[in-house]
């Protein structure tokens, strides 16, 4: 039984954490496109308009490599998790069915016509076009984070006595105090990532001397946005999410900030630590006094229950990941913000663009909100655990007993070979569209 949930557990993580990759870039750039065609239409300045068509271009690859990827997932539900399934369908179906119904239509249908209608349309349908590529985009990550946000902390609800858990308030689901700043903070996140996508591809062009207007506006843009949406992302977002994890899963925020014993007289926030799970304490760790509690409360004395505050069989089961995860997110969230308010100065004083140092570390820091994001979504799943539906359905107890871990470790093999041949071919066609550049139209 050990195996087949660690089997399990480590099939969907690799599936999920290898599709993430694509929306969360999807989502950030569908806004930066709608805000590249608005331009256009304000300003009539081509370059808006061929900048708006270029990124549609890599929209679409992450578009199609996200539905490839999200297919396997859905199947998952009824091979490895089965019971799961069984008892919370009724509730979760809906928004994922809602999720592939309407959002994906609305996303791929109008995407057909942004890439290919320009002409038929005109310029206003067009931009409505784009829009409702953002619109479908970002209604996808509701749905789904609804979802989430009903295994975090469930609502609406009633259990049948076969056990099955049935929806009997469905507003519930939309007014779920978990899902708003959880969503709003996901949507930024994704917003950083593209914004980095943006301004990195912008920086290669200035430092390589190709396509250097476009190099300009996408450097330009993505700085811009990048600063915004980091701000946002840690603060009000970041911390209005913390806080609902501190009201609703106190335990998972102790260990979250490696908080293993309850303090008398405030909290200290931990810098650098590394958990010792066995001892039950922080090694090595370096820490500000009484900072938690004034962030967490507004009160440099107020108390933070610890994990010898609760039950060890309802700890986290990976607290040592749990906290490195969060930490790693909230310290990359913190270089976002430097390095990318240090670029906004020096483009207020107009010397951007031939600040290499400032390109180079744009382009080098591109992978590193996706990694941001991804220890963002695993805080959030460790968290959660050893529950599936927090404090109502323990995470072994939704597994198929049917199915062997022979039979998944076997397709968790096979998932691996076949997605980072899928990756090796994504890379090599945005490679190759980035290197050619926007398509330039004559006015």
């Amino acid at each position: 039984m050990e195996d087949m949930l660690f089997y399990d557990r480590m099939q969907f993580a690799f599936t999920i954490t290898f599709h993430y990759l694509f929306p969360q870039l999807t989502m950030g750039l569908s806004l930066l496109i709608v805000v590249f065609k608005g331009q256009y239409l304000y300003t009539k300045d081509n370059r808006y308009n061929d900048a708006a068509k270029f990124w549609m271009k890599i929209f679409s690859i992450n578009f199609v490599m996200g539905v490839v990827t999200g297919i396997p997932l859905e199947f998952q539900f009824g091979t490895n998790w089965a019971k799961f399934s069984e008892l919370t369908g009724g509730i979760i179906g809906q928004t994922l069915a809602m999720e592939g119904m309407f959002s994906f239509f609305l996303e791929s249908s109008f995407l057909g016509l942004f890439l290919f209608g320009e002409k038929l349309l005109g310029q206003k349908l067009h931009f409505l076009t784009g829009f409702l590529v953002f619109l479908g985009s970002w209604a996808s990550g509701l749905l789904i984070i609804a979802t989430h946000s009903w295994m975090q902390y469930p609502v609406g609800y009633e259990i049948l006595e076969n056990g099955k858990f049935v929806l009997n308030n469905f507003s519930a689901l939309f007014s779920n105090p978990w899902l708003w700043p959880s969503y709003i903070h996901n949507q930024l996140a994704s917003v950083v990532t593209a914004s980095f996508v943006v301004g990195g591809v912008g920086a290669f062009y200035l430092l390589n001397n190709q396509h250097s207007k476009f190099g300009k506006l996408f450097l330009k843009t993505g700085v811009i946005t990048g600063l915004i949406s980091s701000l946002l992302v840690a603060f009000p977002t970041g911390d209005w999410t913390a806080k609902n994890v501190v009201k609703y899963q106190p335990i998972t925020f102790a260990a979250m900030e490696g908080i293993f014993e309850t303090e008398d007289g405030g909290s200290e926030i931990i810098i650098i630590g590394q958990p010792d799970i066995q001892n039950k304490k922080l090694d090595n760790k370096i820490a500000i006094p009484n900072i938690l509690s004034f962030l967490t409360y507004q009160n440099w004395n107020r108390e933070i229950k610890g994990l010898n505050e609760f039950d060890e069989k309802n700890h986290p089961t990976n607290i040592s990941g749990l906290y490195y995860a969060y930490h790693i997110m909230v310290g990359l969230g913190t270089i976002f913000i430097a390095l990318m308010g240090f670029a906004m100065l020096q483009l207020l004083r107009k010397k951007l663009y031939k600040t290499k140092l400032i390109l180079w570390a744009i382009i080098f820091m591109i992978p590193f909100p996706y990694i941001a994001n991804t220890a963002g979504w695993y805080t959030a799943e460790l968290g959660r655990q050893p529950w599936l539906v927090y404090n109502l359905l323990r995470t072994a107890d939704g597994i198929s007993p049917t199915v062997s871990s022979g039979n998944t470790l076997f397709t968790l093999l096979g998932f691996i070979g076949l997605y980072l041949l899928l990756g090796l071919l994504f890379l090599i066609v945005i490679g190759k569209i980035i290197y050619k550049g926007p398509h330039i139209e004559k006015q």
